[in-house]
């Protein structure tokens, strides 16, 4: 089964420390262990995506690292970006699924892409508005299976 993450970014999930990322990747380490789990593919944002992406590394699970532009990470701090940087390294497989640079719409056809090429979507996503909503939503009107570890 190969599965795509979405979910907020650190200001919705406790902030930037160290001691949230380890939560987050404890709760999607505990989540892949107990499923059958071929692949993972993360949108890289900070937060969710990359906390799903190092526990795919950490559990050699093969990890699509999907950009939904080059230089994804260049208004980011130095330490994200380095810790960006250091994920990549690590994936399987990067795509870059839009040309060109930032725009808040391929962040959306980002999202599409990974629910297009996944077969269960692994959500953390408090029900509030925003780009997690906006991958829900059209995974719903795919009709592709939600997992929302929000209340785990």
């Amino acid at each position: 089964m190969i599965i795509c993450g979405t979910g907020h970014r650190p200001d919705k999930l406790g902030g930037y420390g160290d001691d949230i990322k380890i939560k987050l990747q404890s709760i999607a380490i505990d989540w892949l262990t107990k499923n059958n789990t071929d692949g993972v593919i993360s949108g890289m944002a900070l937060g969710w995506d990359q906390a799903l992406a190092c526990a795919a590394i950490s559990l050699r699970i093969p990890l699509l690292a999907a950009l939904p532009f080059k230089n994804q990470d260049c208004k980011w701090p130095r330490k994200s970006q380095q810790e960006f940087k250091s994920i990549l390294e690590r994936a399987s497989k990067i795509v870059i699924v839009s040309e060109g640079e930032f725009s808040s719409k391929k962040m959306q056809i980002r999202n599409e892409y990974m629910v297009n090429n996944c077969d269960l979507v692994l959500a953390l996503w408090n029900g509030s508005s925003g780009g997690t909503a906006n991958c829900i939503q059209y995974a719903k009107s795919i009709k592709k299976p939600i997992v929302n570890l929000w209340n785990s």
